[in-house]
Order: C-alpha cells, then structure tokens, then sequence
C-alpha cells in the first residue's frame, strides 16, 4: 500500500489551521482548549515528520510548508499570550523579531538573486524545543491554574539564550553568503 505524498502537507495545513483556534482561545480565556489545541498541533507535526521521513513523503512543498507552520504557530501564541499578560513583552519582541529578521534576510538574498540555504541549526532546533516548552507550560499553567515556578523562568532563560544565539549565528551565516556579491 503506497500513502500519497500530499498527506504531511495536509496534516501540516491542517496545523495552519489551528493557529486561529488557539488564539481564539486564549483571547476567550479558554486556556484548556487551547492547550489541548496546541497539544494536537503537536502532535501533528509530529506525525506529519514521521510520515514525511518514514515513507519517503517528503516535498519541496512540505520543507516550505513546515517551518511556515511551526512559525505561525510559535509567533501567534506568543503575541497572544504576551499581549493576555501571561509572557513578558519583552521575550515577545525577541521571539517575533528573531523570525522576522530570518525572513527579512532570506527576502533580501532573493532580491538579489542569491537564495540562502535554510537548514536549520542545532542551536535552531533547541530555540524551537524550548519555546514549545515555554509556551506549553504557561498555557498549561494557565488552564490549569498551577503556578510554574521556577520551571517557568528556567524555561523562559532558555528562550532567551537559544533565540539570541541562534539569529546570531544566521545573521553570521547569511552575512557570509551575501558577502560574495560583487559591486556593480
């Protein structure tokens, strides 16, 4: 029995999806759907993952779609949450402009005809762990009604340090790759 390969895309569509869900949720103070919400989405790239790799599902549009999903997921969240009050601000503008700044610098590199390969980092992969971590727990803890601490503020050290070091070293990267374009 052979799956098609557009079945990752759906599930990963389907986690697009959610997105407004979630914030509807946690804009409504339903913070339980919410956090089961976010759990399904989860779980759903996880699946998507699995299949994609396990069957050999994986496409060009799949590798776009994936990371536009997990973005939109993270960055909505973390505007909604900041905005409830449930996350500093300040860890809301670090997060949105570190994704904002990636994007603006692979807009750039195409603009110039000089297209950056994104392959995400170890030190990107444990961004993401550690903001799906944090924005788990304070959704939990806020459905919930439990207090976080200190889990909450070594969660929130950890966002901080990966999403500083990773937009440090692909801001390195890509001032690398851009580096070789010659003047006209």
């Amino acid at each position: 029995m052979t799956i098609p390969t557009s079945i990752p895309n759906f599930i990963t569509v389907g986690r697009i999806l959610l997105v407004p869900i979630i914030i509807w949720a946690i804009a409504s103070d339903q913070m339980e759907l919410a956090f089961a919400v976010f759990v399904v989405a989860g779980v759903s790239d996880a699946v998507d993952g699995f299949l994609a790799k396990r069957f050999n599902m994986t496409s060009e549009l799949g590798a776009l779609l994936d990371p536009l999903a997990d973005k939109a997921l993270l960055v909505s969240i973390y505007i909604a949450l900041g905005i409830w009050g449930a996350i500093p601000r300040w860890l809301v503008i670090l997060v949105v402009s570190r994704d904002f700044m990636i994007v603006a610098a692979v807009m750039v590199s195409w603009l110039f005809d000089k297209p950056v390969a994104m392959k995400p980092s170890m030190v990107s992969k444990l961004n993401t762990v550690a903001q799906v971590a944090f924005a788990a727990l304070v959704l939990a803890s806020l459905g919930f009604n439990f207090t976080p601490k200190p889990y909450d503020l070594i969660l929130m050290g950890l966002v901080t340090v990966f999403t500083l070091s990773s937009v440090s070293l692909y801001l390195v990267e890509w001032i690398r790759h851009m580096s070789t374009i010659e003047a006209r």
